[in-house]
């Protein structure tokens, strides 16, 4: 991780986020290393306090995803097209408290072209609750104990800012406005984590279900951009997950600074959690610097 620390030395600190942590796993060994950077007084800080970050969509494999290599019986034809978002639902829209969940169960579900959609994700959520099976339950068998749904986050942790609600900085609530508005557990997001959390939970992911080969033999048998909820690598000339990631790779990105990508040819995987969100989204051209540089420093460690 020596290069990966001089990235982020020359980086910091920077007016869009407040701290970025960067995790490399091997998954032949079944150990992590990881490094925190945080802006404490125009100063770095390589301890860190391990902050909980919004992980924003990674929740979704860490969810349905994994949720389907849990309980495969469990998904119907219709249940697999929505995690692998080709359903023909919507993207996207505001919920309502009270009517979000008959909202996404009365879209007709059909074969579609892909279209990365949250309804889609929240629309496994609710045909796991129709079987009466709780997917919360299911993947808390996996997630370390430093992984948590943002209603269950302690106020003494230690936060970052996300963005405001009602005009106050918002700490320790999540994010994204439908999970907020929903105020229960939800699969599109609203997961936290501290970047040595998701990195074992990703350890425990792979020795509970083996999940990386099996989406490597997916991916490799249709040319559809998901599959079983990870989203692949599409532009290898100049990918987010970094340059040198072998041509299997595959992953996914949170909306406010988090990405997982993995190389199943390396057996190496990364993990970057950060605030890029904290006073707005519309500007990652520092992010994304990051992650292709942070990615592409990993893949040449892991040689």
């Amino acid at each position: 991780m020596k290069k990966v620390k001089e990235i982020l030395e020359q980086s910091f600190p920077l007016d869009k986020m407040d701290a970025i942590a960067v995790g490399r796993i091997d998954f032949s060994s079944g150990k992590f290393e990881s490094i925190e950077v945080g802006v404490s007084d125009h100063s770095l800080n390589f301890s860190g306090p391990n902050f909980y970050y919004d992980l924003a969509s990674l929740t979704k494999p860490l969810t349905n995803s994994l949720g389907y290599f849990l309980k495969p019986e469990l998904f119907d034809e219709k249940m697999l097209l929505a995690l692998s978002h080709r359903a023909g639902l919507p993207a996207w829209g505001l919920l309502s408290l009270h009517t979000w969940k008959e909202q996404v169960l009365s879209y007709p579900i059909s074969p579609s072209p892909t279209l990365y959609s949250d309804f889609s994700a929240l629309r496994v959520l609710a045909e796991f609750d129709k079987k009466g099976e709780s997917l919360k339950k299911t993947c808390q068998s996996v997630w370390d104990k430093e992984v948590l749904n943002w209603l269950d986050l302690k106020p003494e942790l230690p936060f970052l800012q996300y963005g405001s609600i009602n005009g106050e900085p918002n700490f320790g609530h999540v994010h994204d406005p439908n999970a907020y508005v929903i105020g229960e557990f939800c699969s599109h997001a609203g997961l936290f984590g501290t970047i040595k959390g998701v990195c074992q939970t990703l350890l425990n992911y792979e020795s509970k279900t083996k999940f990386i080969s099996l989406v490597t033999k997916d991916l490799g048998t249709h040319k559809n951009r998901f599959s079983y909820g990870w989203d692949r690598v599409e532009n290898f000339e100049n990918p987010l997950a970094g340059k040198g990631c072998g041509p299997h790779s595959f992953g996914h990105l949170g909306f406010t600074g988090t990405s997982i990508w993995i190389d199943p040819d390396k057996k190496i995987g990364h993990v970057i959690l950060s605030n890029a969100t904290k006073n707005y989204w519309f500007d990652k051209e520092a992010l994304n610097f990051i992650r292709r540089e942070v990615g592409a420093a990993i893949w040449s460690e892991g040689l």
